[in-house]
């Protein structure tokens, strides 16, 4: 009986091992720019803040970041929440999830920008934006960061008007680029997806819904 209990202990631990925890997986597959996958999505804080990534990297909650079982590390991925319609731009940098069914295992700073710090599993649509090492940008093109999409012009510029007092230097979307209806409010203009992505995580510590957008 005591063996039986400590094997179910065993189980039970095994199922709580999450994405910083060293752990056998796939090998990297290789992914197509512009590729999507659907399926559920987790994330992960405590008590993982802190340790060693898949990467090599420490593990950072309040970063934008994200674990997939086989992606190559470092391509970064737009994720939309299918509950919300709230999209973000996160970084692979670590492996997991380790549950059947999960397809990514997101940040607690990620999953806060997609309104699923809540949710233990919430669906979601992830597209690759960019592959290992392409942070450089041709000439005459850019990054900004959008931080909301309104149906009103108004309410855009009242964002707009709000990031701009707080030193955000924002604009919103000339209404001929807001052909589905929605006019965007974006913040800065960066030369490289690096530094937007640097932008984007200052505001999502701020709890903006971020998506670092090419220009």
């Amino acid at each position: 009986m005591v063996g039986r209990r400590r094997a179910l202990a065993g189980l039970a631990l095994l199922g709580l091992a999450a994405c910083a925890a060293p752990v056998a997986v796939t090998p990297p597959r290789p992914v197509a720019l512009g590729s999507e996958q659907e399926g559920l999505a987790s994330w992960y804080g405590h008590p993982y803040h802190g340790r060693r990534t898949a990467s090599g990297e420490i593990y950072d909650m309040n970063d934008l970041t994200a674990a997939h079982p086989t992606m190559p590390l470092g391509v970064r991925v737009a994720v939309t929440n299918l509950d919300n319609g709230r999209t973000a731009e996160v970084r692979i940098n670590d492996r997991g999830p380790f549950v059947d069914g999960r397809i990514l295992d997101l940040s607690y700073a990620a999953a806060r920008v997609l309104g699923a710090d809540r949710a233990g599993v919430f669906p979601v649509r992830i597209r690759v934006v960019a592959l290992p090492g392409s942070v450089d940008t041709p000439a005459g093109t850019g990054f900004t960061v959008q931080v909301g999409a309104f149906a009103s012009r108004a309410a855009a510029e009242s964002l707009r008007d709000v990031m701009s007092k707080a030193g955000e230097p924002a604009t919103v979307s000339d209404s001929a680029l807001a052909r589905d209806g929605f006019y965007r409010v974006w913040v800065g203009a960066y030369a490289d997806r690096l530094a937007a992505q640097a932008a984007a995580q200052r505001l999502a510590a701020r709890g903006y819904p971020v998506i670092i957008v090419e220009r």
